[in-house]
């Protein structure tokens, strides 16, 4: 490189700090006032290793010898602060002599924009984990309050369309002395059980396609055919009330708390909506509904009361006693049977 390059070169580098090294002592032998603002005047027998001490001068040497130029960054202390300098040397021959030229720029602010870069998407992708964890717990915890087919509809639109179920069945269950219970038993006991049972219940419901609708308390709500329509609707909470039963002696058998339970059925019609606008749930209402509600209390421990019309969808396929008309204490009188725990044709309904 002749010096009218050297000159040419040192023009283009306004605003870079440039000086000239000796290729073979890396002593200075120029520099322009852009480098001694940012690195101070070196001494007359400074060298290129004295400014930078980081720098790896054999690499820069080496790369000179057999290429003919070295890049790389380096450091250099400024007071208390540290500053990124990315550096270009290049050789080049005045009047025999080999010299490097130095041109050196200040890249701390692109390295720390970088590293608040780097910062940045750390954060957006860690809150973006967070989200998507707050999401499915949201939808986990919605999905426990709302059937799947609601809660896409709900997701989809948002809001839940009223709508009419005709024909499905209801069992509603509660536990006859629950009361006592909570006054004598430890209360961390009585949950810790209460969600055991109600585990249970959930997994035989879905054997049968019965939707959970509800707990309060010690009742129990779940139906067949709300969404999604089941064909044999009654015989589906048929074969679920008499394996909640059966679990439950099963477990009274190894547990220290005996539990029993009053089961009601009914067929007929139910409504089924998302109620409320800050706390949602769903919910369903209507003639049936209020019938199994109102049988469970009629219902014996450990015994199943139904409707005429849960018996006439079972047609014959569990044992039936009637127990003649009763007041169902709201001013109507309907025929009661009790349905006995023996299914004569099988478990129809059964999904597995």
């Amino acid at each position: 490189m002749s010096i009218e390059a050297i000159n040419e070169q040192l023009l283009r580098a306004i605003g870079v700090g440039v000086a000239l090294v000796d290729a073979q002592t890396l002593r200075f032998r120029f520099h322009n006032d852009t480098f001694s603002e940012w690195f101070g005047t070196p001494e007359p027998e400074a060298r290129l290793g004295d400014l930078f001490p980081d720098l790896d001068l054999a690499a820069l040497t080496q790369a000179l010898a057999t290429g003919g130029r070295f890049t790389a960054e380096t450091t250099f202390k400024l007071r208390r602060r540290t500053m990124v300098v990315a550096m270009d040397a290049t050789l080049a021959l005045d009047g025999g002599q080999r010299i490097a030229v130095l041109v050196c720029q200040n890249i701390t602010r692109i390295r720390e924009l970088e590293s608040m870069i780097d910062s940045y998407s750390m954060m957006v992708e860690r809150n973006t984990r967070e989200l998507k964890r707050e999401k499915e717990q949201v939808e986990k915890l919605l999905l426990n309050m709302m059937p799947r087919a609601v809660y896409e509809e709900y997701k989809t639109f948002g809001l839940v369309t009223p709508r009419l179920y005709q024909p499905v069945s209801v069992l509603t269950v509660d536990f006859p002395g629950f009361g006592d219970m909570v006054e004598r038993v430890d209360p961390g006991v009585v949950v810790s059980e209460l969600n055991d049972i109600y585990t249970a219940f959930d997994r035989i419901g879905e054997q049968f396609g019965c939707e959970r609708i509800k707990t309060i308390g010690d009742v129990y709500v779940t139906v067949a055919g709300v969404p999604d329509a089941v064909e044999d609707h009654a015989a589906a909470v048929a074969n679920v009330a008499v394996r909640l039963i059966r679990y439950l002696r099963q477990r009274n058998e190894s547990h220290p708390n005996t539990w029993r339970c009053r089961i009601g059925l009914a067929s007929g019609a139910v409504i089924g909506s998302v109620v409320g606008v800050q706390k949602y749930l769903y919910d369903v209402f209507g003639p049936a509904v209020t019938r199994a509600q109102r049988l469970r209390l009629l219902a014996q421990p450990m015994s199943i009361c139904a409707d005429a019309g849960a018996v006439a969808s079972l047609d014959g396929r569990f044992e039936m006693e009637s127990l003649g008309p009763r007041d169902l204490g709201d001013g109507s009188r309907i025929e009661v049977w009790r349905m006995g725990e023996l299914a004569l044709a099988g478990p129809a309904g059964s999904r597995g």
